[in-house]
């Protein structure tokens, strides 16, 4: 038996590259998106009675490579520094049978303009452009269970004490968000905090710069014992 879906809309998020996105939805708050529902499903009826939760779970495809690449039994999760291997249905990797992910984010209520009807959400984990198959309400007292344990997942990962901006990085988040619509400096700061490099990065100790993408902006970073100090934000360069 084999079942096909078509998705009902995509995400549009701050997240133009994998390589800075939250391991998990709700740890970047200032992080907001976008479901932009495809024609056939941007009707405001079918959504109503959402305004009275502060949340949904989205349900979505891992796309890009996700779809082609196939999966393994085994993967290895950042939490652990991809050092130790755990079971497929064990992690929240990509690389599934089935390439489907699930976040619970906050839901800012319907929008509508140029580009159609559309859900506007906050603290996503999503890559811009991820299909999504389906939008569900959270309800608090059938999802969250109290007492349940979380295997290796147990406590939020390690976070840098503080963020700092030189005054060309400053520069370039006042061009680029002049307004301050995007969040663009508490997005950036979030984003780091989580300390967006790879488990393995502690076997080259000698590195200190990064870089990501958020937007259309290139952000580099300089990372410290305790901090990590923005040195530019600007343009991305194909």
């Amino acid at each position: 038996m084999s079942f096909t879906f078509a998705p009902i809309g995509h995400v549009r998020s701050p997240y133009t590259d994998k390589f800075g996105i939250p391991r998990q939805p709700g740890l970047v708050t200032a992080a907001e998106a976008r479901v932009e529902l495809l024609p056939e499903f941007a009707r405001e009826e079918a959504f109503k009675g959402l305004e009275g939760f502060s949340h949904v779970w989205i349900l979505f495809v891992f796309h890009e490579d996700c779809l082609t690449a196939g999966w393994s039994p085994t993967v290895r999760p950042p939490r652990l520094g991809g050092r130790e291997s755990v079971g497929v249905f064990a992690s929240r990797a990509p690389y599934r049978p089935n390439p489907i992910g699930i976040s619970a984010v906050e839901q800012l209520g319907l929008i509508r303009d140029a580009h159609g009807l559309a859900l506007k959400v906050r603290g996503v984990d999503l890559l811009d452009g991820t299909p999504v198959l389906d939008i569900k309400p959270y309800v608090p007292y059938a999802d969250n269970i109290p007492g349940a344990r979380s295997g290796f997942a147990a406590a939020p990962e390690s976070v840098a004490a503080d963020v700092a901006f030189s005054v060309e990085a400053l520069h370039g988040i006042a061009e680029a968000d002049p307004t301050g619509t995007l969040r663009l400096r508490g997005l950036i700061e979030q984003v780091l905090a989580q300390d967006p490099r790879p488990g393995y990065m502690d076997r080259y100790p000698e590195r200190r710069e990064f870089g990501l993408r958020l937007y259309d902006l290139n952000i580099r970073w300089r990372i410290g014992k305790t901090s990590a100090e923005v040195i530019a934000v600007e343009p991305f360069a194909e």
